[in-house]
């Protein structure tokens, strides 16, 4: 849970002009705030409120061209550049199926946003920023060079909220829920996963057993799973670019959901983070956050689908893994055959 401050905005805004290099994320978590707090006290001085909704924002996103979309959870950041594009409302999710942008967004938790300026030798640093009721990123859109700057005005002028104060109330952080398992059901979960006929019905599954995603795989057995040793994420990801296959790497957390289509080219480590830095894709995962991994089988209408999940030490899952489907099939033989690769994990979580 955040521990808020006594910072006034005129404090934030100072310790923003004399730290002007750190990240927002890292200047709040100094000053005891939550992101949102320390964004909303440059309102008036470069950040404008504006509506939060994705019917807003994503169709204002549309107008801005080649954008990069941020979406992160604690241990891992996930971006794609390319233009908005193909937006599909809906009360309870939301989707962007644009070529490079592929998000799924949960509107309930697109509570609090801001259009940010900031100044710099190379000009503006634009961008939209969406927060949770906790005042968590939940998605960014970051403008670039070659972006249309000239909808910038109108944006600002459409989306603006009436309300322009300088200080954000936010709800306490909701904790991840750790992992949950109901071993008097496991052979009921065993019976209804091999009956699966799409992935999206997994999460259902659980749900009515009253189990969670970690606490089924904790307890459904080598039929469906198998524990990886964590340091093998490393391997998996040069696995992955050494063979050129596409693979979809799924990264969100309880506003959005961002995915990645293609291959992965450039992997660069840097202490505990490992890092793809490719034209148009961008992922840094901090592998010593990581405690568990696990490969997974869904059996699908399309064959098997295949994934390799992580998961942090409190139970919140970091990333997944699929191979992309071809022709029709969510089997990919070359996938398959990378994950059956990975050392298992000797010693099971209970």
């Amino acid at each position: 849970m955040t521990q808020h401050s006594a910072a006034t905005p005129s404090d934030i805004r100072a310790f923003q002009a004399e730290n002007p290099k750190l990240r927002a994320r890292d200047a709040a978590e100094t000053l005891g705030l939550s992101e949102a707090e320390f964004v909303a006290a440059r309102v008036g001085h470069g950040a404008t409120r504006i509506a939060a909704h994705p019917d807003r924002i994503i169709p204002a996103a549309e107008m801005l061209g080649d954008v990069m979309a941020l979406t992160r959870v604690a241990a891992c950041v996930h971006e794609k550049v390319g233009t908005y594009g193909d937006y599909h409302s809906g009360e309870h999710a939301a989707m962007t199926l644009a070529e490079a942008i592929d998000l799924r967004m949960f509107p309930t938790h697109w509570v609090h946003a801001f259009a940010v300026e900031v100044a710099s030798d190379q000009g503006p640093r634009r961008s939209l920023q969406i927060f949770d009721a906790a005042g968590d990123a939940v998605h960014k859109i970051h403008l670039r060079e070659g972006s249309n700057h000239d909808a910038w005005p109108g944006i600002l002028a459409d989306l603006a909220t009436e309300d322009q104060s300088d200080t954000q109330p936010v709800d306490a952080r909701k904790p991840v829920e750790p992992p949950k398992s109901r071993p008097d059901k496991v052979e009921l979960l065993r019976d209804e996963w091999a009956k699966l006929t799409d992935t999206h019905q997994f999460l259902r599954l659980c749900a009515k057993l009253k189990m969670n995603r970690l606490g089924a795989y904790r307890i459904a057995g080598p039929q469906w799973v198998r524990p990886i040793a964590p340091r093998a994420v490393n391997a998996m990801l040069e696995a992955v670019r050494d063979a050129g296959i596409e693979v979809m790497i799924f990264v969100g957390n309880h506003g959005c959901i961002q995915i990645h289509t293609g291959p992965i080219h450039e992997l660069h480590a840097t202490g505990p983070w490992q890092n793809v830095l490719d034209p148009g894709f961008n992922l840094h995962l901090r592998t010593d956050k990581v405690a568990e991994v696990w490969a997974v089988e869904k059996p699908t209408q399309r064959g098997p689908a295949v994934s390799l999940e992580a998961f942090d030490e409190m139970g919140g899952l970091i990333f997944q893994v699929f191979g992309v489907r071809k022709e029709g099939r969510d089997s990919r033989p070359d996938w398959w055959r990378i994950v059956e690769g990975l050392p298992t994990l000797e010693e099971v979580p209970a």
